[in-house]
Parts: structure tokens; sequence; C-alpha cells
């Protein structure tokens, strides 16, 4: 079965490991790699602390690449976050510095469209994953004009932050299948065979999973926040609005203030302030503290009743795939 997910990327298996923020580091991302998919690195991969410096974030994620260097051969990407809008980005410039010293070979571009950037990272070689917060057919028709490679079609399964237009992933994925003429991956509610094999059919050609790989045994979340989710369904989830749009979360007290808040016609700033943003989330899923933290999980958490190796899930997902 030829594949153009896995011609382009140079992977075996056409499924990326999401890069999460907080939640990645080497050990993920090279267990995914060397199991024939692509890991990813998100912009705190493999800390713990928080700095807002820009250069000291660049040069902590020069050191998590040369780490998964040591632990695989085989290609993987990073995570880049240019801002929407004329907010000032501080923070992509010098994280681009590094990826080109560092000759990494795969972005995952998730944030505003740039042209100049686009065409930044092509003269570098560079392979364009793109991924919108809210997908749309015309900015993934955009992202292809100035040079995306692949476009992640993401629907309301996901977990993470939830795009605004709350369409299923069984309805955006043809969706955005039709709009472009370049490989869609599928993200949200993607888990086992089952939900893999379902996308492929409507058109994607490969996917993109973050969930699956928090509950990993690779994965760096608080066990007993693998604990709690692995006791927990769908049904469990709390929904809320909060900047930029939607976001869901296991039962806690933040979570439940928020959702109450929101009930109460709290301003999605309001909600955000309270949020807290990454920080709580890292608070949450990272450090375990699920009261005063956020634990952010796909609607897919249902089909999840085991911890398993990164290699495992992998293989259960594609094991139809040939």
């Amino acid at each position: 079965m030829n594949n153009r997910i896995c011609e382009i990327l140079g992977i075996e298996k056409p499924v990326i490991q999401a890069p999460m923020v907080w939640l990645t580091d080497a050990k993920l991302c090279a267990a995914a790699c060397n199991a024939g998919g692509m890991g990813s690195l998100g912009p705190n991969a493999g800390q713990t602390t928080v700095t807002r410096d820009p250069v000291e974030t660049a040069e902590h994620m020069r050191a998590e690449i040369r780490k998964v260097r040591e632990l695989t051969d085989k290609p993987f990407n990073v995570n880049i976050l240019p801002p929407y809008g004329d907010t000032k980005d501080i923070f992509t410039p010098p994280m681009l510095k590094v990826i080109y010293e560092e000759k990494v070979p795969v972005v995952t571009y998730v944030g505003g469209i740039r042209p100049e950037l686009f065409a930044e990272l092509k003269e570098h070689g560079i392979k364009i994953i793109f991924r919108s917060l809210d997908p749309d057919p015309d900015e993934a028709r955009e992202a292809v004009k100035y040079g995306a490679d692949i476009i992640v079609a993401t629907g309301f399964d996901e977990g993470g932050t939830l795009p605004d237009m709350t369409l299923g992933t069984f309805s955006i994925v043809p969706l955005m299948v039709d709009a472009v003429d370049v490989p869609v991956m599928a993200a949200g509610g993607i888990y086992d065979s089952r939900t893999f094999n379902a996308v492929m059919a409507l058109g994607a050609e490969g996917a993109y999973c973050g969930t699956a790989f928090l509950m990993s045994e690779e994965s760096r979340m608080a066990e007993n926040v693998k604990q709690a989710v692995l006791k927990a369904n769908a049904k469990d989830l709390l929904l809320f609005r909060t900047i930029p749009a939607y976001y869901r979360s296991l039962p806690g007290a933040l979570a439940n203030k928020l959702v109450e808040m929101d009930k109460a016609g709290a301003s999605n700033e309001e909600l955000g302030k309270t949020m807290g943003g990454f920080a709580n989330l890292r608070k949450g899923m990272l450090e375990g503290d699920m009261e005063n933290g956020y634990v952010s999980v796909g609607n897919g958490i249902s089909f999840i009743h085991e911890i398993k190796s990164t290699a495992q899930i992998i293989a259960d997902m594609t094991k139809d795939y040939h």
C-alpha cells in the first residue's frame, strides 16, 4: 500500500505522536519513531519549570533534540507555534535557529499562516505538517499554497485546545480531504485499529494522536492521572468555553469551577484567566495535581483500558495497515 505520509516523512507507519506542550520528551518521541511512526517534541518538551526567556526555551529544545538523536536514528519533528494576528513573536525565531542548526527534518506548524515563514522553512528543506487550531478548508488551501506538505484535520473529539467549529472527526476529515490535494492526517478520538481504519476509510492517510500516547508507558504524564483516565470515559469529561474556544477536562476543583463560571455567563477572557493556560496544564497533567490544575484528554478515552508501550499502541492501531 503506497502511503504519501510515509513517503513524505520517511517513516514506516502513518502515525504521529502529537507535540502536547509539556507532555513530550525525548523518550516518548524516540519510542514513537522506533515503532515506525513519527515522534514530536512540544515547545516545553522534557522541561519541568517555566521559563519566559525565548533563547533559554530554544536551548532547552536543542538539548532535547540531541537526546532524541541518542535514542533513535529515525526522523522526528519539532512543534512551532507562530501567533495569530499581529502579536509580537519572540519565541519562534530562536526556536527556528535551533531547528536549522540541529537539522531537524520536519516541523509541526500550529498557528497563524505566515508566508515568509513557510518560505524560510522550505528554503531549509524542512517538511511542514500544518495543524490549524480551528480547521477550515480555505485556510488549509492557503497553507498548501505556501508550502504545507501535510494537513492535519482536527475534530472536536480531541483533547487539548479544541476547535471553535464543533465538527467531529468524522465530519471534518472528509471536508478537508476534499479541499486539498496533499495528504490529510486525522486528529481527534483515534486510539485503536477501529478508529484508525475508520479515518482511513474517510480519506485520511494517517493519524495524528495525542491522548493515546499520553497513556503510554513512556509518557511523562503523572501516574495518578493515567489511573484516573483508565477509570473514566467520555461521559465523565467536562466541557467549558475559554480562550481561544473550548477545553475539556476530567473533573477537579479547577475544572468544576470553570464549568460553573461558563454556565453563569463568564466571558472567554475571564475563563481563560481562571484556567491559567499551559501552566495549569503542567500542574494537572505533569505534576498530578488534578484539583488545582486541569486534565485535558480526548473523547476516545472510553477505548483505553490499559497502559501500553508506545510500540504496542502503534502496532495495535496499524495492525490492518499493509
